[in-house]
């Protein structure tokens, strides 16, 4: 779009300051004359230009001093989407009407979406032309089962040709992903290690967490930069055969970080836009190979094997249309992997079982042995049960704990995670054994604490199902990085206490 600013009203630029995330958000006086002419009220949607800049924000009024007459207010995100210096002249008027908005509305009532009506709703949310309650709206649409294999397929390409994309000319790059829901399953970092070290090359790129105490990039981070450019993500996998980076740093699919943003204050995360999501940044990143991991559990994400089943053949059906070669695996969602939850605990999880501690956790290590043997298996064309014996091999040895340390070296360090000074143990009250554990309840627990925001905050989880317990033994140590955050978790755990129910024990 070409856009002639009005030369009426020049506003002075003024950086404010106020983090508004991912809201372009601009700050007007109340009794600014530019409100006056235009007819600007607090919420309008404002067409911002500069001379060589121009966004869509939303606008926010002011009644205080905080902004001399004369001056605009910028929001750090409209602040460095603009480009801005101080005092810049800055101009407003009115924006053309974002014609996709109405395919969102005609979605909320069931209409189907054409391919390139799609690809107009992903590009006006990548330019910023949606505001976040546009967004909430789109994913809300979206939500359940509204979207077709046709309209997620679509939706897929259009995410994948809103960014960035990366060819690394080889017939084989492989990649993986777990759909989630299950606390503690942090395996990437471990197979991505066993199948660099096997000669396998994985340009792995992770989202922060969306609905989860911590996502693959918020418990790298603890150990390593994962802020990748995408030069730099290319020099580490062409020096060590893959990395670990954030995908949002890299702008491969830029719209589905966009998206995650509003997924996670909406705690929605819908089978369509799953599929898109993940499937998109595969392809942006150039596998050619994928394995999904889908957990199945009471209290899972996916709950029963039959709804796995219609998530496995709709994976496959976008896969296979996109040209992906993929292959799902269904693994036990019945209790959380590992014993941290939370970035700073998973990530020691991940330490204890590269290093082959005695005391790591041997469910993750398992599973992510597991993981890693069917891409080998696919990837190599082994017979069923080799991937695992070679998997095995190569973590015995030392071989992945070395590759993971290039790794993070080559993307800049190898840190210590981070320890949280306050903690809180839950006890048992009497002899029993577990009967269950629910993921759900334990993640919020762990995100009441203050994760994924606070490294070191989450859930340290002291028992298994089937484990026998005795009284006065702990079930779970809360960490959290503020009293107040750890007051929280505790209030909710007081009150959920059959996050881990207990067989007692008979007496006598």
């Amino acid at each position: 779009m070409n856009y002639t600013p009005e030369r009426m009203n020049p506003l002075k630029a003024c950086r404010l300051g106020l983090d508004t995330h991912q809201e372009l958000t601009i700050y007007l006086r109340q009794d600014s004359p530019v409100c006056r002419s235009e007819g600007f009220s607090a919420l309008s949607r404002v067409l911002v230009h500069t001379d060589h800049k121009h966004l869509i924000a939303t606008l926010h009024m002011v009644t205080g001093d905080l902004l001399n007459p004369g001056e605009i207010g910028f929001s750090e995100s409209a602040w460095k989407r603009m480009e801005l210096e101080e005092n810049v002249s800055v101009w407003l008027s009115h924006p053309k009407p974002v014609q996709s908005l109405s395919y969102i509305r005609a979605k909320v009532y069931s209409k189907e979406l054409s391919g390139e009506q799609l690809k107009e709703i992903i590009d006006d949310i990548v330019a910023g032309r949606y505001a976040d309650v546009h967004l909430a709206a789109f994913i809300t649409a979206c939500g359940g089962d509204n979207l077709n294999i046709r309209e997620i397929t679509d939706l897929t390409k259009a995410m994948v040709n809103s960014g960035s994309k990366i060819e690394w000319g080889l017939p084989l790059v492989v990649d993986k992903h777990c759909v989630g829901g299950l606390p503690g399953n942090r395996t990437t970092p471990i197979l991505v290690s066993i199948l660099a070290a096997a000669g396998l090359i994985m340009p792995k790129t992770s989202s922060r967490a969306i609905t989860s105490p911590a996502g693959t990039a918020d418990t790298m981070e603890t150990l390593t930069n994962v802020d990748l450019s995408l030069e730099s993500m290319r020099a580490v996998v062409e020096k060590e055969g893959a990395c670990l980076a954030w995908g949002g740093s890299v702008k491969l699919s830029p719209s589905d970080d966009l998206l995650i943003q509003v997924e996670r204050a909406l705690d929605i995360d819908s089978e369509g836009q799953l599929i898109a999501s993940v499937l998109s940044k595969k392809i942006a990143a150039g596998a050619t190979h994928v394995v999904i991991d889908i957990p199945v559990g009471p209290t899972a994400k996916v709950r029963s094997r039959e709804a796995a089943e219609i998530l496995s053949n709709n994976f496959k059906a976008v896969a296979t249309t996109l040209g992906l070669t993929i292959r799902v695996l269904f693994t036990d969602g019945s209790q959380p992997v590992g014993r941290g939850i939370g970035p700073s605990l998973e990530a020691r999880d991940i330490l204890d079982v590269l290093q082959n501690t005695p005391s790591m956790p041997q469910d993750l290590r398992q599973r992510s042995v597991e993981v890693a043997g069917a891409m080998l298996e696919m990837a190599k064309d082994l017979p069923p049960g080799e991937g695992i014996k070679e998997a095995l091999s190569i973590l015995d040895s030392g071989a992945a704990w070395e590759k993971f340390q290039a790794i993070c070296l080559a993307q800049g360090a190898l840190k210590s995670p981070p320890i949280a000074p306050y903690r809180y143990e839950l006890i048992a009250h009497t002899h029993g054994t577990v009967k269950c554990i629910n993921n759900r309840k334990l993640a919020k627990v762990a995100k009441l604490a203050g994760a994924p925001a606070d490294l070191a905050a989450g859930v340290d989880l002291h028992c298994k199902i089937g484990d026998p317990v005795i009284h006065n033994q702990p079930l779970l140590t809360i960490h959290a990085e503020s009293s107040g955050e750890l007051s929280y978790a505790v209030e909710y755990l007081e009150d959920h206490l059959d996050v881990i129910e207990l067989i007692e024990k008979p007496k006598g």
